[in-house]
């Protein structure tokens, strides 16, 4: 992995050191953990299960296989998985914030799952090589400080043959984005701040989001991290993107 801790990158619109990265985003997520899933359903207007459910069919994990919900947070894909993955597979629930992997596996133990779940840097994964039939990553890539080295980890993890989906924010229809802007930077803080009390967290959610890589993109990053076949589906005229690739 490129050691960049002593470079900038990008938190929203702001330049920071690489270094703080993941402390500020760890601090927006704090923040929120508790209204998280109000929030992706006020936002969305509840689309985000549609998209979610459709990457999980997507996905297309078995009886018995080994799964890794990358930022999987509250567990919404995490406890499909565990289901499709039975009682033979395994399916790790993970993400680097502490307060929303609680919040996950309060879940997930509500509805009687119990998985492992695993407190981890999606750039420095604790797992061995060749490990996971299937690797998902739901709306946490454009929250990681060194995307290609998070991607090289997600590769080094998978099985040869295995799948990798990211469902992520992407770049809209240019006829939608003047509706989308004006949404994104003066209606979704205003409800951050009055259902989660932070209408900053949610700025920054907008301004991440236009510093995400946009399908091709993301697409040729997944390539170069050892994904030999790359499929794109753009969903609410690319709000939203959902890639899969599957692992050489």
């Amino acid at each position: 992995m490129n050691d960049k801790r002593g470079e900038d990158t990008h938190f929203g619109f702001e330049q920071v050191p690489a270094a703080e990265k993941a402390q500020r985003v760890r601090g927006v997520f704090d923040a929120v953990a508790d209204k998280y899933d109000v929030m992706n359903d006020l936002m969305s207007l509840g689309l985000h299960r549609v998209w979610k459910r459709y990457a999980v069919a997507v996905a297309q994990v078995e009886e018995g296989d080994r799964v890794l919900d990358i930022a999987a947070g509250t567990g919404d894909l995490t406890r499909v998985f565990a289901r499709q993955a039975g009682a033979r597979g395994l399916v790790v629930h993970s993400d680097i914030n502490e307060a929303m992997l609680r919040r996950g596996r309060e879940r997930l133990e509500d509805e009687g799952l119990l998985v492992p779940s695993l407190l981890a840097d999606a750039q420095a994964l604790p797992l061995p090589d060749a490990s996971f039939d299937v690797v998902s990553a739901a709306f946490g890539l454009r929250n990681m400080t060194d995307k290609q080295a998070a991607l090289a980890e997600m590769a080094r993890v998978t099985k040869p043959g295995g799948r990798l989906v990211v469902l992520e924010f992407s770049k809209v229809a240019a006829p939608l984005a003047p509706v989308y802007d004006w949404y994104s930077f003066n209606f979704l803080p205003k409800l951050g701040q009055w259902i989660a009390g932070n209408g900053e967290s949610y700025r920054y959610l907008a301004e991440s989001i236009r510093m995400h890589p946009d399908q091709k993109t993301l697409k040729s990053m997944m390539k170069t991290a050892g994904f030999a076949h790359v499929d794109v589906h753009d969903l609410a005229a690319g709000i939203v993107a959902l890639h899969v690739g599957v692992r050489c």
